[in-house]
């Protein structure tokens, strides 16, 4: 079994020569799971670039011939406003907020999660846990962590306890971060007098009065602490040692060490072979966030309705952009980016197009299609290296455009190696479709109308009518105006 790490991928230099260097628990199968949403607000770019990941991740493994049992949660109870185990559940803050039922909040940003994941053509995952039906197992795995001597229950709560666990056992190893640095930066905060330790984290807190999400456990009423859903669903579905966990950087301390940290307190054994982070995004440079003021969300870069942007992209761009920045890489957000992207996509397409109807050709200068082929997957198999292998796809549209003006030799055995290379990383891999050209110059594809207009129709069959309204007033400003008919939704241009 491999050590602990986080840039686990050079073994993808051999996947898919070795098979057995991966360890799998099963060959072939593969566990994968990854962190999902916390479903209180809407999904943000950070977001979307993470599911992208794993988007790729999985369909790479899965193009290989894996077997990939791809888990994705959905947080809907429990999460606080930060990792001092003090504040308000997120959840039931927006259900106050909102005037709704939090279970009402849960199922409106879940269906919006979803929305957002079918707009970028990110797949479903094949198992999509909550952390709501999974309270029993949480309460189990904290009795196990208990009986081994690592958590102490206080007042109706129940903690981990980090000192304890630090002394057998490597605390920090996934991130970098020693304990006694740790203690250096903690900081008083409400509960802490609880605590043994200021390090020590909650597996279980006692809900005060007017809190809204409880439950019954053998301290009291009750809820789990945030890193324990996600060491419970994890091995549940995958075992109690499974190949790759992966989320956002941001995840990496504390929520990923508490995950180890639990796991091995619980069972005796580290959970995950291979961990997995992708980076964080900037716009020109900056931190993107509300409170710079230059964090926009899905919709608003799809629409263009934001300060910064110029004009709208297509969710298809966006998803190309994404991808020609490796995971684990900051991604810069700008109007010239997007538009670079745009037109690579257009010069991709194009190409494919090209090699549909191509012909083989004698004269020209020969080009090497295997190399190109061994390059394209070399490059996926080296940490999935997308930047890389995009640069290759690109390498082979110049043959291909070069074939199709005669100054390039291709056989037909060449173009239907490439008709495969292309369609399968393309579609297959990347993930891309096709996108309708646009009526007008606004770049507005039939396509993208379709699904604005379907997560419309979503909102309003759930009654979620600010959301739907929000979408036609958007679409007006854009000078699109919307419909409603007997046979459905028309829209056209003002």
């Amino acid at each position: 079994m491999a050590n602990v790490q986080d840039h686990p991928f050079q073994i993808f230099n051999t996947l898919s020569r070795k098979k057995e260097a991966f360890i799998p628990i099963d060959p072939p199968h593969v566990g994968l799971y990854v962190c999902g949403p916390t479903v209180y607000s809407d999904v943000h770019l950070g977001n979307v670039r993470t599911f992208l990941t794993f988007d790729i991740l999985f369909r790479w493994l899965s193009y290989l011939g894996y077997k990939v049992r791809y888990v994705r949660n959905i947080t809907d109870v429990g999460h606080l406003v930060d990792d001092v185990d003090a504040g308000e559940d997120k959840i039931a803050k927006r259900a106050r907020m909102e005037r709704l039922e939090p279970m009402e909040i849960v199922q409106k940003y879940t269906n919006g999660f979803h929305d957002v994941m079918r707009l970028f053509n990110i797949l479903p995952p094949s198992i999509e846990p909550t952390a709501t039906a999974h309270l029993i197992e949480q309460i189990v795995m904290i009795e196990r962590i208990i009986a081994n001597g690592y958590a102490y229950a206080v007042n109706g709560s129940v903690y981990f306890d980090v000192p304890k666990y630090a002394r057998t056992h490597d605390y920090g190893k996934l991130s970098g971060r020693k304990t006694e640095d740790q203690l250096s930066n903690t900081r008083g905060t409400e509960g802490q007098e609880e605590k043994r330790s200021p390090l020590d984290f909650a597996l279980w807190k006692k809900a005060e009065k007017g809190h809204l999400m409880h439950w019954p456990s053998p301290w009291g009423e009750g809820f789990p602490g945030w890193h324990l859903e996600c060491s419970v669903m994890s091995t549940k579905y995958l075992g109690h040692t499974f190949d790759i966990h992966g989320g956002g950087m941001d995840l990496k301390f504390p929520h990923h060490e508490c995950e180890i940290a639990q796991s091995v307190a619980a069972d005796g054994v580290a959970p995950v072979h291979y961990w997995m982070h992708g980076n964080m995004l900037t716009v020109e440079g900056r931190k993107m966030a509300k409170s710079e003021g230059n964090g926009f969300t899905p919709e608003e870069l799809v629409t263009g309705n934001h300060k910064l942007l110029e004009r709208g992209y297509s969710p298809m761009t966006v998803r190309f952009f994404m991808l020609q920045c490796h995971y684990a890489s900051t991604l810069d957000f700008s109007n010239a980016a997007l538009q670079a992207a745009e037109k690579g996509l257009q010069r991709l397409m194009a190409a494919n197009g090209i090699l549909a109807k191509l012909k083989p050709g004698t004269e020209g200068t020969a080009f090497d299609v295997d190399a190109l082929v061994k390059a394209c997957n070399d490059a996926m198999n080296d940490d999935l290296n997308s930047p890389v292998m995009i640069a290759h796809l690109f390498d082979g549209s110049r043959a291909i455009n070069g074939a199709n003006d005669g100054n390039v030799a291709l056989s037909q055995a060449d173009i239907y190696q490439l008709r495969k290379l292309f369609n399968d990383m393309l579609f297959a891999v990347l993930g891309l479709q096709p996108e309708a050209e646009a009526k007008a110059g606004d770049d507005l594809s039939s396509g993208l109308m379709n699904v604005l207009l379907t997560m419309r129709a979503d909102a309003k069959n759930r009654k979620d009518y600010a959301a739907g309204d929000l979408i036609r007033d958007k679409l007006t400003e854009l000078g699109v105006t919307v419909k409603d008919t007997k046979d459905g939704p028309v829209w056209e241009r003002a």
